[in-house]
């Protein structure tokens, strides 16, 4: 979908396309099962991240609808990216497709188009009146040190070219105007404070907290500090991100956007926030320890917070991978012609990748896991399996490891390199080692596999259904004799 064209003098005008608000009741609409609309209350601390564990644990990953939660005074959803399938219907393909999809729009970025209006309009308080109490956030574990903002997009301007930056950033409230927040990916926004700081200035920023969910994958988007995250959110969307100035810096965030907090961040300002439950898994109290100090808040009137799951859940974890996936699938597929497929498994947090390959000569395999050992700074283990072994499911990979590979010929290590800071086990200088193993077969393997013939499945499936009917209606029977 483009936008059209617009006549001479005419003003833009707002596209629904990019607003949350329709994209939830459209997907709501087109997918109820995929939507848990949860009306009771729910506690604000740790009890959204209760329910989305408790899905987890029965491997289910449907998207949350909560009404009402305890001190907040908006709707909260949240889960909105554990689902593979979920993110796939964004883009309107199959999950199959979803890598190539994702490349192919973010491939293509679209300019911004300013507004003069929007929604995020609805409501502005500033200087005195300022109080970051009125900002919804929860608290997701109980190990957390207060209740944090997970979706908190930081978008920063270069202060010579104008091109921006967003990223997320974890941020606790440390003051009626301040928030304590850590860079700690020490990224392209990192990169800009510096050059603030090398003039003697403050950076002026604006954190985006929810949006399109289209916008908010964007934000995890790989690419150069010369490019612009706004752009690659255009070309997700499929039309160009409509955007608006913050009142007093001046920054370009979404006109959809649910809050907008406008201010700076200063290079030599410090307070303290953490532990805050990362990725890995643990508690982190690795930070930058800096300061956003807040000018502006705007929200719309009818805002909502769209909240991201921290933790090692399926949510943080895809939000973070699908654009590294997407980039390294690209990127191996176009070196190594064997490669089939590509996936950082949930299990494995950001660390593990699973490749899959047809391997047409000896060492392909040694050669793909250096590959991705030297272009993802995340990944500390790669196994390689062979075509018909399906990497999305954890239990086939470990029995292609089981059954195929040898551990004095089918592994290699390499160390001293950089590594996640967020990684519990990395050195003090954030160095960590890497690891690959070849689970294929290879050329001297002997062994046939199993096969159980799709007729057989199909009779025992019949079987099984009419057990499972059988009984359900003694048990339907039952009860209703017993109720007599």
């Amino acid at each position: 979908m483009t936008s059209p064209a617009l006549a001479p003098g005419s003003s833009p005008v707002l596209s629904s396309h990019q607003d949350a608000h329709a994209f939830l009741a459209a997907y709501h609409d087109a997918h109820p099962e995929d939507v848990l609309d949860i009306t009771a209350e729910v506690p604000a601390d740790e009890g959204v991240t209760g329910l989305i564990y408790e899905l987890a644990a029965d491997r289910r990953a449907e998207m949350l609808w909560c009404h009402d939660v305890a001190g907040v005074d908006v709707p909260v959803i949240g889960n909105v990216f554990a689902s593979r399938t979920r993110i796939a219907r964004m883009l309107g393909v199959e999950p199959t497709a979803l890598h190539e999809e994702y490349h192919r729009r973010a491939s293509n970025p679209l300019p911004m188009q300013l507004l003069d209006d929007g929604p995020i309009f609805d409501v502005i308080v500033s200087g005195n009146d300022v109080d970051l109490a009125a900002v919804p956030a929860l608290t997701h574990f109980a190990s957390d040190r207060a209740p944090y903002i997970t979706s908190g997009i930081i978008i920063g301007e270069d202060p010579d070219s104008g091109v921006g930056n967003m990223s997320y950033h974890r941020s606790m409230v440390h003051s009626r105007n301040e928030l304590a927040t850590s860079l700690h990916s020490r990224g392209d926004l990192w990169r800009m404070l510096r050059r603030y700081s090398d003039r003697g200035q403050a950076m002026p920023v604006a954190m985006v907290i929810g949006g399109h969910p289209l916008f908010m994958l964007a934000a995890s988007s790989r690419i150069g500090y010369n490019e612009d995250e706004r752009e690659v959110a255009g070309g997700l969307l499929g039309e160009p991100l409509q955007v608006v100035r913050t009142p007093k810096h001046g920054i370009k965030v979404p006109a959809w956007a649910e809050f907008v907090l406008e201010g700076t961040i200063s290079a030599d300002a410090y307070a303290e926030e953490g532990p805050f439950g990362e990725f890995s898994g643990y508690s982190s109290n690795r930070s930058t320890n800096n300061v956003l100090r807040v000018d502006t808040v705007l929200r719309r009137r009818d805002a909502i917070l769209v909240d991201v799951e921290g933790g090692n859940t399926a949510e943080h974890l895809n939000l973070a991978r699908i654009p590294r996936e997407a980039e390294m699938a690209q990127k191996v597929k176009e070196r190594f012609p064997d490669v089939v497929a590509l996936q950082y498994p949930t299990s494995g947090t950001h660390f593990h990748c699973y490749v899959s390959l047809r391997q047409q000569r000896p060492g392909a395999a040694r050669q793909v896991m250096l590959g991705l050992l030297g272009w993802d700074p995340y990944v500390k283990t790669v196994i390689a399996v062979d075509e018909d072994i399906d990497i999305t499911d954890d239990s086939e990979v470990l029995w292609a490891l089981a059954t195929h590979f040898q551990p004095h010929r089918d592994m290699f290590t390499v160390g001293g390199l950089p590594g996640s800071p967020l990684d519990p086990s990395s050195g003090s200088d954030g160095t960590t080692s890497r690891l690959a193993l070849d689970a294929t077969r290879g050329a001297d393997f002997h062994g046939e596999r199993i096969v159980i013939s799709d007729e057989a499945r199909s009779r025992a499936r019949i079987l099984l259904d009419s057990l499972t009917d059988s009984t359900t209606s003694h048990h339907d029977s039952t009860s209703t004799e017993g109720s007599r």
